[in-house]
């Protein structure tokens, strides 16, 4: 059993540019700056492992930037009762976050808690990905809880909560059918109208903000459906972030 936490947070310099000015690291989660305004998660340790509690505190100051992302799968793995990862952000006016780390993968037997809440002061840009892949190749999926929630000065703007791993409810379908993988884009850019494809829903907010939701038989189509939906809010949607002129429904 395990408790780690990491953080990280920004702040701006005299001259105006954003300043990556804490990193706090415990493994398994390791933190690395990559860029001027880029951060990505290194797994340094198995995990996370039934019981362990790990928690990723990021803070974005005013009119600052941040990149955070990972350089591989997060594998949750099973051990001594449920896993924890409880990510909290906190983004200042005008200030911009994207958090789009690699997919979380629940190994067979595993039991794990994945809490996000999102804290939004006014001008802020977000856009903030999760994607959750339903076992490895072959396996069942292990069980995961998620809850997502969002505030924007305070006030609630999403409250979002689901369950992978249940027998009764994966294979239903009302809920997850065959799909293997199931992912979420929170965007505060908002869609000028809701748009739905194979496999994918963009549906807006009651205050400026965008929901994409999506399932997929497998994580690379997963991703594009997702990039599909985000760039419906983004500019160009008919372009993925990889450039290739696709829909989701013709892959």
């Amino acid at each position: 059993m395990m408790r780690a936490s990491a953080a990280v947070a920004t702040s701006m310099s005299d001259d105006g540019r954003t300043v990556v000015s804490r990193l706090a690291s415990a493994p398994p989660l390791t933190l690395r700056q990559t860029g001027a305004c880029t951060v990505h998660l290194i797994s340094t340790a198995a995990g996370p492992l039934g019981g362990d509690r790990l928690s990723l505190d990021v803070y974005v100051a005013p009119r600052t930037t941040l990149e955070l992302a990972s350089v591989a799968a997060t594998l949750v793995l099973p051990g001594d009762g449920e896993s924890e990862l409880l990510v909290t952000a906190r983004v200042g006016a005008g200030a911009t976050l994207r958090f789009a780390p690699e997919p979380t993968v629940l190994a067979a037997g595993s039991d794990h808690r994945l809490l996000v809440r999102l804290a939004l002061e006014a001008d802020a840009d977000v856009l903030w990905r999760e994607e959750i892949v339903f076992g490895r190749h072959g396996e069942a999926s292990g069980r995961c809880h998620a809850r997502f929630d969002v505030t924007r000065d305070g006030l609630p703007l999403l409250r979002q909560e689901f369950t992978v791993g249940d027998p009764d409810l994966d294979a239903s379908p009302a809920v997850y059918g065959s799909a293997r993988c199931v992912g979420t884009t929170f965007l505060t850019a908002p869609v000028k109208e809701p748009a739905v494809a194979e496999g994918v829903a963009v549906l807006p907010l009651a205050a400026p903000g965008t929901l994409v939701s999506a399932l997929a038989p497998d994580a690379v189509r997963l991703r594009s459906r997702l990039e599909w939906g985000e760039q419906k809010c983004l500019g160009d949607d008919s372009v993925a972030y990889g450039g290739e002129r696709r829909s989701p429904g013709l892959q």
